[in-house]
């Protein structure tokens, strides 16, 4: 997936036996890519992602506004964004949807984490943005999940995002670790200390401790499933997050698929007999190196794949030489999806009832034998023939 992060991509399975298992963790491995393509970090196997804590208050957001008279926690829109950037070196933004269930359970806490920061006087500018009132700005800002939390440094993102949990108390251990990381600001908190007192905000600063983060990656495994129809697909999923559909976008690359044993890990006598087997009769992994490409939200593409059984019998009538492997033949197209869906990547299959027998036939030695014989005796018998013809054209006639 080469703009899809680790941590929304789930693997499910289903078939026609009723079979329904979300985000297979067993037997699969995801690895983050850079921006190259290249595995960089490794995201975890036989993982299941872990559900953020959320602090619950006593006051709704309304009443906390009521009661501090306003809001701490600036709204932001596309045209005092960049501004609240400049005026704010280092800036906390929480990316949101009003129809997002944990965005909702976000926003008191938010706003009490902005209040407390602003008391301590901690040197942070708390905003916020509504994505459905500012969806040009929060697509140009590539918001793939809701609430995205995202810390601002010279106007620049630092990543990864804010991944942890949703409580004042991690939210300002957070900001603080971003303050200790800063050479100019590391000792704010004694400053504050030792002045006794609430000072003014000053100017704002943060080491360049970005780490470059591209929405690649790689997934990689394998899933047993029944020998029945069915499919096996690849969303956009989140425990703690509801997915931007207007953002997903599942262009994606097939390293290598295939049905059975894996052919890289066979032993020397499936590779004794696979090196017999016809070009045309090795249709075992034909998506391999294919690039399927969205350019366009709300589509992605599905595969159609109709696996057929193969049985190979390379001479001998032995068991060695004998073993049964699966070709497939593949139909991919672009499926367009509601503005509401979030888009997936499926691969359907279905095994034909027909199966493909491959089978090497050699001669045994007396058969070489028989049809020297048989060519002998035949150029005997010509020979023969000719003879005579020869005897009764040239034979003197009595006179």
């Amino acid at each position: 997936m080469l703009d899809l992060h680790c941590d929304y991509v789930s693997v499910d399975v289903w078939d026609a036996l009723g079979t329904n298992r979300q985000n297979v963790t067993k037997n699969v491995e995801k690895w983050q890519l850079d921006s190259e393509g290249t595995r960089r970090i490794f995201s975890g196997r036989n993982r299941e992602t872990r559900e953020v804590q959320h602090q619950e208050h006593d006051k709704s957001l309304k009443e906390l506004h009521e009661e501090h008279g306003g809001a701490y926690a600036v709204d932001l829109t596309g045209d005092t964004f960049d501004e609240f950037l400049k005026e704010n070196e280092m800036a906390f933004i929480d990316l949101y949807a009003p129809w997002c269930v944990w965005c909702q359970r976000l926003h008191p806490t938010w706003e009490v984490f902005a209040r407390e920061a602003d008391d301590d006087g901690m040197p942070v500018g708390v905003g916020k943005v509504d994505c459905v009132a500012q969806q040009h700005l929060c697509s140009k800002l590539r918001v793939m999940a809701f609430p995205t939390l995202r810390w601002y440094h010279k106007g620049a993102p630092i990543a990864p995002d804010y991944k942890l949990d949703r409580t004042v108390a991690a939210l300002k251990g957070f900001a603080k670790r971003k303050l200790e990381m800063d050479e100019k600001f590391k000792d704010w908190e004694s400053k504050d200390k030792d002045n006794g007192e609430k000072r003014e905000r000053p100017i704002r600063g943060l080491a360049e401790m970005n780490r470059p983060e591209h929405p690649g990656c790689q997934v990689s495994g394998h899933l047993m499933v029944n020998r029945v129809p069915g499919n096996f697909h690849i969303e956009a999923v989140s425990k703690n997050h509801n997915l931007n559909a207007a953002m997903t976008n599942l262009t994606h690359r097939v390293n290598h698929l295939s049905f059975g044993e894996p052919m890289e890990t066979q032993n020397r006598k499936t590779k004794r007999i696979l090196k017999q087997v016809p070009e045309e009769h090795r249709q075992f992994n034909p998506m391999d190196g294919g690039f399927f490409r969205t350019d366009e939200f709300h589509q992605a593409f599905h595969h159609y794949i109709k696996v057929v059984s193969t049985h190979l019998s390379m001479g001998g009538g032995s068991k060695t030489n004998t073993m049964t492997a699966y070709q497939f033949l593949e139909q991919s197209q672009i499926v367009y999806y509601e503005s509401v869906n979030v888009p997936e990547a499926r691969f359907s299959y279905d095994l034909s009832p027909m199966s493909v027998v491959v089978q090497k036939e050699g001669r045994k030695w007396y058969d070489y034998l028989t049809s020297l014989c048989a060519i002998i005796g035949g150029t005997f018998t010509t020979l023969g023939l000719i003879d005579a013809c020869l005897y009764k054209v040239f034979k003197s006639k009595k006179l």
